[in-house]
């Protein structure tokens, strides 16, 4: 009986997993709508009162979205009013939902990679990840890895799409 050989595991394919730069922390979602009269309205006065009465403390060590879930017009300085609230006690802030918070902290990730590692070698950026990696990230790592890669693919070791191929050298 011939042996069974693994020749995914035994191939020069580099795995790319975003999964393994997840940001760890936890993450929280201020809907300043719940300020706003009726949801849609905003009074300063009565906006201001509510974030001095807030306690911000819950919100210490944490990465925090801002954002507004109604159709109300809001006013910029509203967001930043919330903002310098949050400040003294988030580790990130960020206006807009939760998949906006983990694209910025991938951003912030991402640009710190030294992806020279990756210099003229075939990559698999995987997919399928358990933990809310935004779509973003998947394209700004394949902006950073491209100028070393010789290809990249998307998926899987098994069933991978090949995605970028690089130009031989002459």
């Amino acid at each position: 009986m011939e042996e069974i050989v693994n020749k995914v595991a035994n191939s020069a394919l580099e795995v790319f997993d975003l999964e393994d730069y997840y940001p760890k922390g936890i993450r929280a979602q201020i809907d300043i709508s719940q300020w706003l009269l009726e949801g849609f309205l905003l009074k300063e006065k009565d906006f201001r009162e509510h974030l001095k009465n807030q306690d911000w403390s819950q919100y210490q060590d944490q990465y925090v979205a801002v954002n507004c879930s109604t159709d109300a017009i809001v006013p910029a300085w509203a967001s930043i009013l919330v903002a310098i609230q949050l400040a003294p006690f988030a580790k990130k802030i960020v206006n807009g939902n939760s998949e906006d918070l983990d694209s910025a902290l991938y951003e912030e990730l991402l640009s710190k990679i030294d992806y020279s590692v990756y210099e003229n070698k075939a990559i698999i950026l995987k997919g399928c990840s358990k933990k809310p990696v935004p779509m973003r990230a998947y394209i700004l790592a394949t902006q950073y890895l491209q100028p070393f890669a010789r290809s990249i693919m998307y998926g899987e070791a098994c069933s991978a799409v090949p995605l970028f191929k690089a130009k031989k050298k002459e």
